[in-house]
């Protein structure tokens, strides 16, 4: 069985699926409702207006170590038999969320991009929270590409 890393990073795969990250983040935005919606919708707004295509060219930076992050979970699936991954992600959404946002906030303490690093750190307290509540399609595009 391959890894998650064999098949996420492999460069015939990378793009496609950096993209389709780029598209889940903005289907997850835009999902988003009430007045931490709105919150949530405005810092988007003004990390794209930083600059355009930033969030897919931090997706492909970021993927690497998001990759090694879920390592272990995947580890700890596949040891207990596979099955539903998706689902397993779902289940595990808290753990795996710290898992990534403990990469986000690694690269924030340490960029010289002042707005950027605004706009993460007063989103980040309901980060925890919407990373969670988007397990469910993050599962799903990791089963897709094969895990």
């Amino acid at each position: 069985m391959a890894t998650p890393s064999e098949i996420l990073l492999a460069p015939e795969t990378r793009p496609a699926f950096v993209r389709d990250c780029d598209k889940l983040i903005e289907d997850e935005v835009a999902s988003k409702r009430g007045v931490s919606g709105l919150a949530i919708k405005a810092g988007f707004k003004t990390v794209r207006a930083f600059k355009p295509g930033i969030v897919p060219d931090v997706v492909d930076l970021l993927l690497p170590e998001f990759v090694a992050e879920l390592e272990p979970f995947y580890a700890d699936f596949s040891e207990k038999g596979g099955g539903d991954f998706a689902g397993h992600c779902v289940t595990h959404g808290g753990r795996i969320a710290e898992a990534l946002l403990s990469i986000t906030d690694r690269r924030a303490d340490k960029s010289k991009h002042r707005t950027l690093v605004k706009a993460y750190k007063k989103l980040r307290p309901k980060a925890h929270e919407q990373v969670v509540a988007a397990m469910p399609r993050v599962g799903a595009l990791l089963v897709r590409y094969g895990l």
